[in-house]
């Protein structure tokens, strides 16, 4: 009990009287002095006495699939600051092969009874993926806010880029250097976002009569080997400009572009999408389009914020503009017929 008091202490920046007062509920204590307590007995792995049970601890689950694509490190940055800012301690789970499901996390973000969870490009949204554990958070009425577009069978609050404004920036930029065989690269078919985007792209090639039939799209993983291998295809039938649906698929593109004997922007110009980092440092630095992760991220802590405080938020999708970002992999389309080249 001594060592608990003392250790609950340090961590806080309070007497080992004030801890005391806390953890018997005894007046005396301001708010964020107790709540400050009961998250510190939560991070040190100690259980909160019987009578404090029952009150969730000013934890936040932040949910992602990987870090490996600089856009969730950037965007954990973002949310983990506006949480700290209102108080709340952030708790990383990060999906990896073979290890804890995004299910599992959910258990354990349960078990340390947090406030509310904040989930980025998980299942939610892939429309085929399993959905049981978005549906017991439902249930529980615990607080939840999606970032990326959501199947629109979950009723969280959620907020996103605009994906359709997106490719219609990415698109409008290559057709005005000339380019008019278009290739897309998205990811799996369920993929809500990619739905998104294959949808605007079909709608802006239309509206200019440029060809957007199933041979200009290909499907791949969100990353440098899914972009390549996508990108090839797409190569080899002769398109001019490509336009993937994330960075690490736009480097992946720029690879197997210079593979096939080509060179990028000069035969064949590419468009990524986020804005992660280091891509003003690749060679040639990237054409992207632009995610406002700053904006977005402290959206999703203002909507996390106001459920937990009882608030009524909006349920309605918040999207937020991208920005086109041109840089050196895009020019002017050269006059050859590449599929002869390759």
């Amino acid at each position: 009990m001594t060592r608990r008091l003392a250790e609950v202490a340090k961590k806080v920046g309070v007497s080992e009287a004030t801890v005391s007062r806390v953890l018997n509920s005894k007046p005396g204590v301001s708010e964020s002095t107790r709540a400050a307590v009961l998250t510190a007995l939560d991070v040190l792995g100690y259980e909160r006495p019987s009578q404090l049970r029952g009150e969730r601890a000013r934890l936040v689950g932040l949910v992602l699939p990987e870090l490996g694509n600089p856009i969730f490190p950037a965007l954990a940055e973002v949310v983990g600051g506006a949480l700290a800012q209102r108080g709340f301690t952030p708790v990383l789970c990060t999906r990896t092969a073979g290890g804890l499901s995004e299910a599992d996390y959910v258990e354990m973000l349960l078990d340390q009874q947090v406030s509310g969870v904040v989930f980025a490009g998980g299942h939610y949204a892939e429309a085929d993926a399993p959905h049981e554990h978005y549906r017991r958070l439902l249930e529980l009425r615990l607080p939840v806010v999606l970032v990326n577009a959501a199947s629109e069978a979950l009723g969280f609050p959620c907020v996103a880029t605009d994906d359709a404004v997106a490719v219609e920036q990415a698109f409008g930029h290559l057709l005005s250097l000339g380019h008019e065989r278009i290739g897309l690269v998205l990811g799996p078919h369920d993929h809500v976002p990619s739905r998104r985007k294959l949808m605007a792209f079909v709608e802006a090639a239309r509206r200019v009569g440029v060809d957007a039939g199933p041979e200009t799209v290909e499907r791949g993983l969100f990353s440098v080997e899914g972009g390549q291998a996508a990108a090839a295809r797409l190569v080899r039938q002769g398109f001019t400009g490509i336009i993937c649906a994330s960075d690490p698929q736009a480097l992946g593109a720029i690879r197997a572009v210079r593979r096939l004997g080509l060179s990028v922007p000069e035969d064949v110009s590419v468009v990524g999408y986020d804005d992660s980092a280091f891509m003003n440092c690749t060679n040639p630095p990237l054409t992207t389009v632009r995610q406002p992760i700053e904006a977005v991220g402290r959206a999703a802590v203002t909507l996390l914020a106001g459920q937990i405080d009882g608030a009524s938020v909006t349920a309605q999708e918040l999207l937020f503009e991208p920005e086109l970002v041109v840089r050196g992999s895009t020019a002017p389309v050269r006059a050859r017929v590449l599929a002869a080249a390759v």
